[in-house]
């Protein structure tokens, strides 16, 4: 059953419910080859709140990661709608009756938490809050992965997603990376703590440097000490049910979304995402555990002041 999402901002301004047809996607190479499809054959719905300003301003959706929805990615929301920003949060987990991934991310596929941004950006674009075309996403975890996914031109054009100004990944999962990852104009910046026991920052790295030699303008940032959910209030703690591999070597995907695996030297047709997950553990990578939070309040406002930085620089206010 899907939990209604409801929130009010302290300014009194109240998130307006918006729906999004999405689907279930088994791979990249279904949305890649068929399009928009798999609407229709696994079909879902999920829900989002949009947070309007007096008048119509340009749009920056927040993705969340595993564990959906929580208090700092609609706080992250409401930091940005003080600047001037309409913004949005999507949730992804309501519409499939999943309550966390963080134990299991093989509930739903990373093809289809990357086409749920697409999809959710094409209804956005048609809102009459959101000022003209101007539009950003914002991702966390493995929304962060989501978001950058949808930044890859060939896909978002597949999803038929509307063109972005920005995309900003925090602490995203980069396991799989496009062979060829061009993003046209976006704006891409990636931000995550070198001491992330959930997520590579090395690989993140190396996914971001592949879109800024496709000719992308890119950046990141790597922030010493920090760990995953930096970005939170919360102060630095162990989540027992984790499971996790950030060791685990990465795998590609073709133009079409074959998975090349990271053992072999040609794609594989039948590779699923849960094939390469369980090799992974197999191979040793996975564990349970890790740790998530901030070891202190500067790092939560380090991070507000790279958001705040690069939204301003990719999707500026009309004044």
């Amino acid at each position: 059953m899907m939990t209604a999402l409801a929130h009010r901002f302290a300014s009194g301004v109240e998130g307006v419910p918006f729906a999004v047809a999405s689907a279930n996607p088994q791979s990249f190479q279904s949305v890649l080859g068929d399009g928009l499809a798999c609407l229709a054959q696994t079909p879902v719905t999920l829900q989002g709140l949009l947070f309007p300003q007096a008048a119509p301003a340009p749009c920056v959706l927040v993705v969340p990661g595993s564990v959906g929805v929580a208090r700092s990615h609609l706080a992250h929301a409401e930091t940005l709608h003080r600047e001037g920003y309409v913004t949005a949060v999507l949730d992804p987990f309501g519409g499939r009756a999943v309550a966390s991934t963080v134990a299991n991310q093989t509930q739903y596929t990373f093809a289809a938490s990357a086409l749920d941004v697409c999809r959710a950006l094409a209804v956005l674009a048609e809102r009459p809050e959101v000022q003209g075309n101007a539009l950003g996403v914002q991702g966390h975890s493995r929304g962060g992965s989501a978001v950058l996914q949808a930044a890859v031109t060939r896909f978002r054009e597949a999803a038929e997603g509307p063109e972005l100004a920005g995309v900003y990944a925090v602490y995203p999962w980069c396991g799989h990376q496009f062979l060829n990852p061009n993003v046209g104009e976006t704006r891409v910046r990636g931000i995550i703590g070198d001491a992330d026991e959930w997520c590579s920052a090395q690989q993140m790295q190396g996914y971001l440097n592949a879109m800024r030699l496709s000719g992308g303008v890119v950046s990141w940032c790597v922030v010493p000490g920090a760990h995953h959910s930096f970005d939170r209030e919360e102060p630095v703690a162990l989540e027992p049910l984790a499971a996790v591999a950030p060791a685990a070597p990465t795998a590609y995907l073709t133009d079409e979304g074959v998975f090349i695996a990271p053992t072999a030297e040609r794609p594989d047709a039948t590779l699923t995402e849960r094939d390469l997950m369980v090799a992974a553990m197999k191979a040793g990578y996975g564990r349970k555990g890790a740790h998530l939070g901030a070891r202190s309040a500067e790092e939560p406002a380090r991070f507000r002041a790279d958001m705040l930085a690069f939204w301003r620089d990719a999707l500026p206010l009309v004044v």
